[in-house]
């Protein structure tokens, strides 16, 4: 095993935390447990790996081997990866072909390399029929690349694509390219639609997340009132506030359902809309003006969905807001019509 394979494997476990290690070597399936059982793993994170590179020295690990730990490791934390949807389609009248891996992974190695020379790719089947493919780019004159990869995320049998997002934007139409012909679509079109949490992209554009919406109990009322209001009065603000309450949270429940909602970080919504009035010198610009809003949390859906009931937001929000599980996108383009 050369220098390079050996850094390569000392890189990927470096990323590994310690109490993922054996899980992932497990996985991995590379080491047999009497070598995992000659290590001490409660040593120095350094020494761990030192003796971990020697063990697959011997075993003379090859690149495709690393990758596939470099594969597995990304698969737990895919969330350190930023997810675009895309969605394919075939011709009119196309019917649905049984899915062939060992083909699909032929045809679209094969379109790659026959593109560019130096690439290397490799695959793995994983949970829920997934095809994870790790792509490891080079140039018509330099190797691959594999600290700069791409990752592709293929459910077969759909027409759904996540590719994780790399600065090497020019591969992108070709890594369409081979996507297409070897899942046998007509093309690909990249949607409005992109997360770290992979698992809710794909809920979303499977629309998978629950959707039953239980009977919402309504708050117990309010025992006392304001000393300053007479009964009546008392009694009247408190009855039309509950059922104030009662209308957001049954409008908020028929909007977002009664579960947790998918995971997303942002939305963001850019604006084009001439400049209405006559009397501004603004008026006579042709170019549009533009305006970009974004919406950022770490729950974004869960915190949208508790605005109203919270007192910061009327009911019901925007459209714009509320209908971002449904269309499957995040990045809204708004413009007159």
């Amino acid at each position: 095993m050369d220098e390079v394979i050996a850094e390569f494997i000392k890189r990927v476990l470096l990323k590994i935390p310690m109490a993922e290690m054996m899980a992932i070597l497990k996985t991995w399936d590379f080491l047999s447990d009497n070598q995992l059982q000659t290590v001490n793993f409660r040593q120095r994170k350094e020494t761990l790996v030192q003796d971990l590179v020697l063990l697959c020295e011997e075993k003379r690990a090859s690149l495709n081997d690393v990758a596939l730990l470099d594969i597995i490791y990304n698969q737990v934390h895919r969330h350190q990866k930023l997810w675009d949807a895309f969605k394919m389609s075939k011709g009119a009248g196309a019917d649905n072909d049984f899915f062939d891996l060992e083909q699909f992974e032929r045809s679209f190695t094969k379109v790659l390399q026959k593109a560019l020379k130096n690439v290397m790719v490799s695959f793995r089947d994983a949970e829920e029929s997934a095809v994870w493919i790790r792509i490891a780019w080079g140039t018509q004159h330099t190797k691959p690349n594999q600290y700069k990869t791409t990752y592709v995320v293929y459910y077969p049998q759909t027409p759904y694509v996540f590719v994780s997002s790399s600065r090497l934007k020019s591969c992108i139409p070709l890594l369409g390219q081979a996507l297409v012909i070897a899942s046998k679509h007509h093309q690909i079109v990249k949607m409005d639609f992109r997360s770290r949490y992979l698992d809710s992209l794909k809920s979303i554009v499977f629309k998978q997340y629950n959707q039953v919406f239980e009977t919402h109990n309504s708050p117990e009322p309010l025992q006392e009132g304001s000393p300053w209001l007479d009964t009546n009065e008392n009694v009247r603000i408190i009855h039309e506030n509950m059922v104030e309450k009662e209308r957001i949270q049954r409008v908020t429940q028929e909007v977002f359902g009664d579960y947790s909602q998918p995971r997303l970080e942002f939305a963001q919504y850019q604006l084009e809309t001439k400049f209405k009035s006559y009397r501004s010198v603004l008026a006579d610009r042709e170019e549009p003006l533009r305006c970009l809003v974004k919406f950022s949390s770490p729950h974004l859906l869960e915190a949208l969905k508790s605005l109203a009931p919270a007192g910061i937001a009327d009911a019901p929000l925007s459209p714009l807001l509320t209908s971002i599980p449904q269309k499957g996108m995040n990045y809204f383009r708004i413009r007159d019509k």
